[in-house]
């Protein structure tokens, strides 16, 4: 049971602390420690100062559910982001603390229909997350009433003025009524955010939270070059190589993540993704079953992530390298802690080292480089892991209700082929090498007959992931494989990337346009009148994914 006792300190109703349970949240962040309260409790407006990732949205988001009339069709909100990604995010941020209240939260930003958006605040909303022009656009078509409002969030101030926004807001400002709340959060505080707040804000309280240190004191830091081709392959090597990964990954978008994600189940790992378009429904269900471990590696974005507090995480690894400081030390801040030993892994291209060197120096951090462990050694390792564990059984002397099946295999095989025999059942894709693929060191190029390089991560845009209905057991093997789609769809070798080749099936990765055309080809090769290959499709029970492109519709290339 999450123990909701230092947010009920804050002043929060039981609905917030009912979404903050559901949400998995925990402790409070400095910001909402500071902010929750001061909303909740006088009249006063706000300037918040503090970095991205610091929880602002919960901070304002949490007491604004606590302060507003519930369905009265009215817009009472109106938050201001720069970019419609971030507008997308907040807002779905803002619905998941509704606990239940009859409030609604709808995004408005340049790009999409205004149909859409009509309809919505045609039925009522209580609360806009919009981009400024959008926002304007609405306001001069008379479709968006503002003078209901009780609060207005700047969020993000500093970009607001970098994008050159800040003319916008101030139209925007004066269109609202005298009486209201206005909040403004900004990373920095420039002369112009400043002036902005003097000009619109009455009485106004600062509230400040200093970065503080920025290091991880139980946490080992270490992070490997690799192309971007390359970081599936690297991460599975590292998965295989531990002896225990129970780790949060991160990815910088929600693309990203599904595709990681997907991956990683096709090869057989416990995955999950996380981010903003998974309902609140599945949120709740993944983290329950991290938490629980039924679920080792969850792949998420920076925002999907915020309030999860994992206590015994073996690794954070930064599949794509944190825009700051900040980030990094708040994502790997998720390991080493209750006083246990964490790992933290950052995968970054050579063009991206100055950016890590950065991110080392102002977060005072240690970070090593390591090297990745060759196949040769990662079956190794496997074959001296499974040696220990079968030795650990031995030893504790509970294998004694198979002691006849194992007399019975005695008497027709001798000891030897016997264990041999049981390896190869129970561990032979643990000891393939066609379950890896080559690594290039960055900046060097890989042989050109390599039948099984791997430019085409699955989580890279343009790329297709096949589905073949054919594997080990039909004598198939990576070069084989490559071998027939060649001979039979006329596609060259160097086009056919990541091929995996397991008992009865196999995957293989290849642009669109190819992915089309040998589809086509073995759609009347296939078996008990299903396809051969087909584009593989993720599992039923995992979060939705984007929908991919559709192949059927692309003109090959002549």
């Amino acid at each position: 049971m999450i123990n909701l006792e230092k947010f009920a300190e804050l002043g929060l109703s039981e609905s917030s602390l009912l979404a903050l349970s559901k949400k998995g949240f925990e402790e409070p962040t400095p910001i909402q420690k500071l902010t929750i309260p001061l909303l909740l409790q006088n009249e006063k407006d706000i300037v918040g100062q503090a970095q991205t990732g610091t929880g602002k949205t919960a901070a304002f988001g949490l007491p604004i559910m606590d302060s507003i009339e519930e369905g009265s069709g009215k817009v009472q909100v109106l938050v201001l982001i720069p970019t419609r990604e971030l507008a997308v995010q907040v807002s779905e941020e803002m619905s998941s603390f509704r606990g239940g209240r009859d409030i609604a939260v709808l995004p408005i930003y340049g790009g999409q229909a205004y149909g859409q958006q009509l309809r919505r605040l045609d039925n009522g909303v209580e609360i806009v997350v919009g981009t400024p022009g959008r926002i304007i656009d609405h306001l001069k078509r008379g479709t968006l009433d503002l003078q209901d409002i009780k609060f207005i969030v700047l969020d993000e101030a500093d970009e607001m003025l970098n994008m050159g926004f800040i003319e916008d807001v101030e139209f925007i400002l004066s269109k609202t009524p005298a009486e209201k709340r206005f909040l403004l959060f900004s990373a920095t505080m420039p002369k112009r955010i400043l002036e902005l707040a003097e000009n619109f804000m009455s009485e106004y309280e600062i509230v400040k939270v200093s970065s503080g240190p920025l290091t991880v004191d139980l946490t080992d830091q270490i992070y490997f070059e690799v192309r971007d081709s390359d970081k599936y392959e690297a991460l599975c090597r590292i998965i295989d190589v531990e002896p225990e990964f129970y780790a949060l990954i991160f990815c910088r978008t929600k693309l990203k993540v599904d595709h990681l994600a997907n991956a990683l189940k096709d090869r057989g790992y416990d995955a999950a993704a996380l981010h903003g378009d998974v309902s609140q429904a599945q949120r709740e269900r993944i983290l329950d079953q991290f938490k629980k471990k039924k679920i080792s590696i969850l792949v998420a974005t920076d925002v999907a992530a915020r309030g999860i507090d994992i206590v015994d995480l073996t690794h954070v690894l930064n599949y794509s390298i944190p825009q700051d400081p900040e980030s990094y030390v708040h994502r790997i801040g998720r390991t080493g802690r209750a006083g246990k030993q964490g790992t933290a892994i950052t995968f970054i291209t050579p063009s991206e080292y100055r950016k890590l060197m950065r991110i080392q120096e102002v977060s005072k951090s240690e970070i090593r480089q390591e090297i990745l462990p060759t196949v040769k050694a990662l079956i190794r390792i496997k074959r001296d892991r499974i040696v220990s564990e079968i030795k650990d059984v031995i030893d504790s002397k509970d294998y004694h209700d198979n002691m006849h099946v194992a007399n019975e295999l005695l008497a027709d095989f001798s000891p030897d082929v016997i264990i041999s025999a049981l390896l190869s059942h129970a561990y032979k894709d643990e000891f393939s090498s066609d379950r890896y693929t080559e690594i290039a060191a960055p900046g060097k190029h890989r042989r050109s007959n390599s039948p099984k390089p791997s430019d085409y991560s699955p989580d890279q845009e343009g790329i297709t992931r096949l589905f073949i209905a054919l594997g080990r057991k039909d004598d198939l093997n990576a070069q084989k494989l490559v071998n027939m789609i060649r001979q039979e769809a006329m596609v060259e070798p160097n086009h056919i990337r990541n091929v995996q080749v397991f008992d009865s099936f196999s995957f293989a990765n290849v642009p669109f346009q190819e992915a089309e055309h040998i589809i086509n080809i073995f759609r009347s090769k296939g078996k008990d009148r299903k396809p051969l290959i087909a584009e593989a499709k993720e599992k039923s029970d995992s979060p939705k994914s984007p929908p991919r492109p559709n192949l059927k519709k692309r003109n090959r290339k002549k």
